[in-house]
């Protein structure tokens, strides 16, 4: 048998490997299972996009090849969204690339900016297509723990300068997964500006844009003066408009940049099936009237959350975005060790934080994606482990 590439070797496991294997066990065992794990809601598409899919399934093109051009009418809806929600114009065919998910084109947009010891730099905790991208295109990452006492932000002045000198990329992600943070419009201004002096590709994952409460509306990375120079931002169709398996997405950028990304794709896949296109379209198109009505059962899950896991015995932060809560533990009390013991002696299916990288100890993370009353009830069983480690938060 031949053996793997030494790159196999650089790759840590992956958070969520062993759930779906253990999820089918305690289901087996009879177990009352509520599964906070995945960024994965419980709530249905846009009728919208349902609609859409079934119109282009009658359609004998939708079943053909898209390659990178893919389906126009969805890049041009990207670019209508763009352009409604932000302010900010691109141009369908140039600064548009449609994604199969956001993940890949993530972890796909690594292998053409890094070469050999190219450092970038992502946030540690984070999510894993950074660094598995970083590592499989044979680049150094180098982690900047995102640390609440810097409210989660990823400050490039912390960076070494040793680092700097050999950063391609950054990959920064507001609202931020796992931590829930969103970032200042006066630190967005800061790090484009030294992403422009230092050369960088400012990497700005933008996938939980549209989840936000209280008011706050996350912006683009456009809207800072200079971005177009130096970034290039990913949205998905997945945690906006509960269409997580439908793997849609796109990355937006000034035409060199998503030319590159577009022509790593060109020998990689051939782009989403043509029908998730028109369903995608459909979907942005109905975003004005869908998505304040999801965003509200939501915000609804948040609240229930927040205060079932304090009466529960944890100290909870109240998130302005994202659909998760990064929730600490008691010094000493390891996050896996947490997380298996929930898993096993309760049922409940959570994150830990080192699941997200080292820096992400300490803490695990809950997705309210469930009724309030489960989330009720998998914060009491929560707190029933929290007790038999006898430490207080």
């Amino acid at each position: 048998m031949p053996t793997l590439s030494s790159r196999m070797g650089t790759l840590p496991p992956y958070p969520l490997a062993h759930i779906p294997q253990k999820k089918r066990e305690l289901l087996a065992r009879g177990v009352d299972l509520i599964d906070l794990g995945a960024g994965d809601a419980d709530l249905a598409p846009p009728p919208a996009a349902l609609e859409g899919m079934a119109r282009a399934l009658k359609e004998p093109t939708m079943h053909r090849y898209g390659f990178g051009l893919g389906h126009v009418p969805f890049r041009e809806a990207a670019s209508r969204y763009m352009q409604d929600r932000f302010g900010q114009r691109f141009d369908p065919l140039t600064e548009i690339v449609p994604l199969i998910g956001s993940k890949e084109g993530l972890a796909h947009l690594a292998f053409a900016y890094l070469n050999p010891g190219d450092v970038a730099i992502i946030p540690e905790p984070g999510y894993q297509a950074y660094v598995g991208g970083t590592l499989l295109s044979l680049g150094e990452p180098y982690a900047v723990p995102l640390k609440a006492e810097h409210d989660f932000l990823v400050e490039l002045d912390h960076v070494p300068d040793a680092v700097l000198k050999r950063a391609k990329m950054v990959y920064v992600n507001y609202p931020n997964n796992p931590t829930a943070a969103i970032a200042p419009r006066a630190y967005l201004e800061r790090l484009v500006a030294k992403c422009r002096t230092l050369g960088l590709l400012l990497v700005y994952d933008n996938a939980y844009a549209e989840l936000a409460f209280d008011g706050y509306v996350p912006p683009s990375i456009f809207e800072i003066e200079g971005a177009r120079d130096c970034a290039i931002e990913f949205h998905s169709l997945s945690k906006t408009f509960n269409m997580t398996g439908w793997r849609c997405a796109w990355a937006v950028a000034a035409p060199p940049i998503a030319g590159a990304l577009a022509r790593i794709k060109s020998f990689t896949d051939t782009g989403p099936f043509m029908a998730i296109q028109a369903a995608g379209v459909a979907a942005l198109d109905s975003w004005r009237s869908f998505v304040p009505g999801n965003v509200a059962v939501f915000q609804r899950r948040r609240d229930a959350a927040v205060a079932a896991f304090r009466e529960a015995g944890f100290a909870v932060e109240s998130p302005k975005a994202s659909m998760y809560l990064w929730i600490p533990l008691p010094s000493g009390v390891s996050s896996k060790e947490f997380a298996d013991r929930l898993m096993d002696d309760e049922g409940v299916v959570v994150l830990p934080g080192s699941g997200f990288g080292a820096g992400g100890e300490g803490y695990f993370r809950i997705s309210f994606i469930q009724s309030e009353a489960r989330l009720a009830e998998a914060a009491r069983r929560a707190g029933r482990v929290l007790a038999a480690f006898g430490a207080v938060v």
